[in-house]
């Protein structure tokens, strides 16, 4: 399998995520609490459910507002796209493409905020500075090289030490995408070829746990990764942002997903691309520094 990986960033001096607007902490705690709620029997979460929601139009929906006009952005780069920017204090999105923004495909190694989480909070890694040992070719790497660049075979790594029944679960608490673990699955990597798949808009309401530190983990869990994917520092916002790319799956999606967090704002996005050459997908980041600039979240 053809996998590619995001490129580094420049290096960064790290520091703690802006605070979030005060007066919402009740709502946090409620998403908690809700995300807890399909094992507070004792039960595991509905295998059924979470292998039967396949539907093609994905969850995560909220208000939106539809920008037809940004979409010559992507025909002016001769790419197919969409662009999901959400509001995490409003509950409001804007939308560039709105049909394929729902639409469910592969989350690729855009998984790897999820997957890093579940093996932090199982014990399946000590913290993101363990080197971890895998089958590729790159030697012992920690998560906190390897998430900037979305080493695929670190992932896997991980994937494999959680095991698919942990896996099922916490995908099923995070209520990702379509939650479709697929147990039988051979190699175990849903994440890269399916049945696992997300929307765009799934992946800004998912994005939002996680910049605001919601997410049924625990806290320190989801700082730690917060400062790994820290990708750009201004004197007015904070840029954190993945991508990833699985070549092979059909069809065969490009992400660029994160968050922007200004003190006073926090946006989260995700652009996606269905493009066949390294060209096109290489204009993943700069399509979405464009639209995030024309949107007034992130200057160019």
């Amino acid at each position: 399998m053809r996998t590619e990986t995001g490129s580094r960033g420049p290096t960064l001096v790290r520091r703690p995520v802006r605070g979030a607007r005060g007066g919402l902490a009740a709502a946090g705690a409620l998403t908690v609490m809700a995300g807890l709620a399909c094992s507070a029997d004792g039960n595991e979460p509905n295998e059924m459910e979470n292998s039967a929601d396949v539907s093609q139009m994905g969850r995560g929906d909220v208000p939106t507002e539809e920008r037809d006009d940004l979409e010559a952005v992507f025909d002016e780069a001769g790419v197919e796209g969409t662009f999901v920017l959400h509001d995490v204090y409003s509950g409001t999105s804007t939308v560039v493409g709105a049909d394929m923004a729902r639409e469910r495909v592969v989350p690729g190694p855009t998984f790897e905020l999820a997957n890093s989480l579940v093996a932090l909070e199982t014990g399946a890694v000590a913290d993101v500075d363990e080197e971890i040992e895998h089958d590729g070719s790159g030697g012992a790497v920690s998560l906190r090289e390897a998430l900037p660049d979305s080493d695929v075979d670190v992932q896997r790594e991980l994937t494999d030490r959680v095991g698919a029944d942990a896996l099922h679960t916490w995908v099923d608490r995070f209520d990702y995408g379509n939650r479709a673990v697929d147990e039988q699955n051979e190699d175990e990597y849903d994440w890269l070829e399916g049945p696992l798949e997300i929307s765009a808009m799934e992946q800004t309401v998912f994005l939002a746990g996680l910049a605001r530190g919601e997410l049924p983990v625990a806290a320190e869990h989801q700082e730690a990764l917060q400062e790994v994917v820290l990708r750009e520092q201004g004197e007015e916002h904070d840029l954190y942002a993945t991508e990833g790319w699985s070549a092979e799956a059909d069809p065969s999606p490009g992400w660029w997903i994160g968050w922007v967090d200004n003190g006073e704002g926090l946006h989260t996005f995700a652009l996606r691309l269905e493009a066949d050459e390294d060209t096109q997908m290489q204009q993943r980041e700069p399509l979405g520094r464009d639209l995030l600039d024309r949107l007034g979240v992130l200057p160019a």
